[in-house]
């Protein structure tokens, strides 16, 4: 009798233990389609960080190269004589340098183009300057 009562017992519990598990067995795969995901995403996530920082680090890189290059620019034109590099404006953007400004001659248009043009790094020159007489450059 004691054993077909623990019988009685214990045949639902296993039978109850089986049907609990089957959903835990049938998890498995989707968890791990889900943790391999998971993995994907998280190895994205660190290619594009990794892109982000070289392209943060190529910008700083291009603007430090255009910043020296508008100083050099800035020197040439003030150590030349033919040139009014007061009434000069210099920007360069990825190696092209742009002059704005008002000169008082053509020749001093081209002269300081093509001073900015010998500068190391430089792929161009837009020259935008305005040629006004002397009288309104002042």
């Amino acid at each position: 009798m004691k054993t077909r009562c623990a019988l009685k017992l214990v045949v639902p519990a296993i039978l109850l233990g089986m049907v609990l598990s089957v959903p835990s067995f049938a998890q498995d795969e989707p968890a791990s389609q889900d943790m391999h995901q998971a993995g994907q995403e998280m190895k994205q996530a660190g290619s594009d960080t990794a892109a982000a920082a070289r392209d943060a680090y190529h910008g700083t890189e291009r603007a430090v190269k255009d910043t020296t290059i508008t100083a050099e620019v800035k020197s040439a034109l003030a150590r030349d004589k033919n040139v009014s590099a007061s009434s000069i404006h210099v920007d360069t953007v990825d190696g092209v340098v742009t002059l704005k400004g008002n000169v008082t001659s053509v020749e001093m248009a081209d002269h300081a183009a093509k001073l900015a043009q010998q500068t190391s790094g430089v792929k161009s020159v837009n020259n935008q300057l305005l040629v006004v007489s002397s009288a309104m450059a002042d």
